[in-house]
């Protein structure tokens, strides 16, 4: 197989996705709607088109791969426009957080043209996507297998996973997502009694601190540590509404529709939203770890990402 692809969304993931696996000597064509971003991408060593279907006349093998990163609602507007190209073999792969139940319509749909799907969870946020993220994919076993070159390239080392049939890669992310809600909360809440005790406590050094072999340690509160370092302690510059994303919800339905209770993540997930014009510390501290991760814009005035 020739590495080669087409990768469509060059956003904060896709752009550093792309140049990762450019500098693991991929052919990467690449699109994006946006004339500057196009120029980023290009000064990256990434071969940059101005439309989709220019972008599909340069790609020179006979069974083709396409990489989708755009927000889910856009999937299928891409797939349209890819409709009248696609031949049988190619390979489709959403790298983006589409739910589960879309990913196993898209996967039937294309599997009736002869086409493969695969749905890609990918986590680790713009950093992770350039040093390498943690890839969660479902789809058809035999074509993850004959492109299982790429997902390596893709992610950091041992951090893809084959997991099951159509919908189980984007089915675990969702998942991911939200226990991360439930993970960061928890932190939040613990720094705000920090900070509100009697004690004159350092939280960069608490931060510091519990990352380093407690139980507790993790990347989010290193994300934390920095963010206080970057913001200051008060984090005076950060909206106290939180936004939230799909995924925190797609995970809260799924469970009510098996019966099982979530509760850490469902008032994770509500705290975000009566956060909403009731800004809190406790909700600075989740717009930190939010920007700090995932590049979420998260000063005040500022319209945030979901």
């Amino acid at each position: 197989m020739k590495k080669e692809l087409f990768y469509i969304g060059l956003g904060k993931m896709g752009m550093n996705m792309a140049e990762r696996l450019v500098q693991r000597k991929w052919r990467v064509v690449g699109y994006d709607p946006s004339e500057s971003t196009r120029e980023e991408a290009h000064q990256r060593g990434i071969e940059v088109v101005k439309t989709i279907g220019d972008g599909v006349e340069k790609l020179s093998q006979d069974a083709r791969i396409f990489w989708i990163m755009v927000p889910h609602a856009q999937v299928d507007e891409v797939l349209d426009e890819l409709s009248d190209v696609l031949r049988p073999k190619d390979v489709v792969i959403d790298g983006g957080n589409s739910p589960f139940q879309e990913s196993l319509r898209r996967h039937k749909e294309l599997k009736e043209m002869g086409i493969h799907y695969l749905d890609a969870g990918v986590s680790g946020g713009p950093g992770g996507a350039h040093q390498g993220a943690c890839v969660m994919i479902g789809g058809e076993k035999k074509i993850f297998e004959e492109h299982e070159e790429l997902f390596r390239d893709i992610s950091a080392p041992d951090a893809y996973q084959f997991l099951g049939s159509a919908g189980a890669g984007h089915f675990v992310k969702m998942v991911h997502n939200g226990i991360e809600y439930g993970m960061m909360q928890a932190i939040a809440e613990g720094f705000t009694l920090l900070k509100e005790s009697s004690f004159d406590l350092d939280l960069v050094e608490i931060a510091k601190l519990y990352n380093q072999q407690s139980v507790i340690e993790s990347r989010l509160v290193g994300w934390l540590q920095a963010g206080l370092e970057h913001y200051g302690e008060n984090l005076d510059e950060i909206s106290g509404e939180v936004a939230h994303s799909g995924e925190g919800q797609w995970t809260v339905d799924f469970a009510r529709k098996l019966d099982i209770r979530v509760g850490n993540i469902e008032q994770a997930l509500e705290f975000r939203k009566a956060s909403q014009g009731n800004p809190s510390y406790t909700g600075k501290l989740l717009s930190t770890m939010r920007n700090m991760f995932g590049g979420h814009t998260v000063e005040k005035g500022k319209v945030q990402n979901t």
